[in-house]
């Protein structure tokens, strides 16, 4: 690659691609690494409190997707996700969707950086925010589905090139690929179970850490947090009651 190239290009250069490209398995495997990152910090913030290691992830989260945004060679997420990868055949994908989708990251992690790392200063649509980034992230491992990759064509009105998975080349599913009755019914029981069954447990059952007194506050409104506080204030107040009568 010459000096022209590496100033005003943009992915890599492979023949037979008129744009340029990235490797979409190593992107896929860097988006799987920070998302087990993400869950060991959350895991650590909660377990020991150390606020220090979110902050070291959120600054290596903002200046991975810096890089990105200049030149994906260098990026380091990207480059250990090659290591795992390397011997896989690639899958090419073009690269000025992928970099709308990383400037979007960017964009997002711009605000964490000031929350978090320059100024810890926890709420809960702040955290919603951090969340956001690690769906997208497993999104992009498990599923191959870039939102960003999606939005591109949305904002642009144009078809994008040599999209994850050739979803931009697939015009009618095959057979394996789509839902009878049956199977709708299950995947949908399931997607409803698992928010349903998500927000109970937040919300029924009792916190016993930080993190989760701060979740539970944030899911109830005002009425529901009342009357939770009222029926803890019985249920004290009755049991000194009947500590006084053991005493008689």
């Amino acid at each position: 690659m010459n000096v022209k190239q590496m100033l005003f290009s943009y992915g890599e250069s492979v023949p037979g691609y008129e744009v340029g490209m990235i490797n979409e398995r190593e992107v896929r495997a860097a988006a799987g690494i920070m998302f087990a990152l993400g869950m060991m910090v959350i895991f650590i913030g909660i377990g020991f409190g150390h606020i220090i290691v979110a902050r070291v992830f959120l600054a290596f989260l903002f200046v991975d997707f810096t890089i990105r945004l200049f030149t994906p060679r260098y990026a380091p997420s990207l480059l250990l996700g090659r290591v795992f990868v390397q011997n896989q055949t690639p899958e090419y994908v073009g690269a000025l969707q992928k970099r709308f989708a990383w400037t979007l990251g960017w964009l997002i992690s711009l605000p964490l950086m000031w929350w978090f790392v320059l100024h810890w200063d926890i709420t809960f649509y702040k955290v919603s925010l951090c969340l956001l980034c690690l769906i997208m992230t497993f999104m992009e491992s498990a599923f191959s589905f870039c939102l960003g990759c999606w939005l591109y064509e949305k904002v642009f009105r144009k078809d994008p090139h040599y999209c994850p998975g050739g979803v931009c080349e697939i015009r009618q599913k095959e057979p394996i690929q789509t839902f009878s009755l049956a199977q709708k019914v299950i995947a949908s029981s399931l997607l409803v179970g698992l928010v349903v069954g998500t927000y109970l447990f937040i919300t029924k059952t009792e916190s016993k850490t930080f993190f989760g007194q701060f979740l539970y506050e944030k899911f109830l409104t005002q009425e529901q947090l009342q009357k939770a506080e009222d029926e803890a204030f019985e249920k004290a107040s009755q049991s000194d009651f009947d500590d006084e009568d053991d005493d008689f």
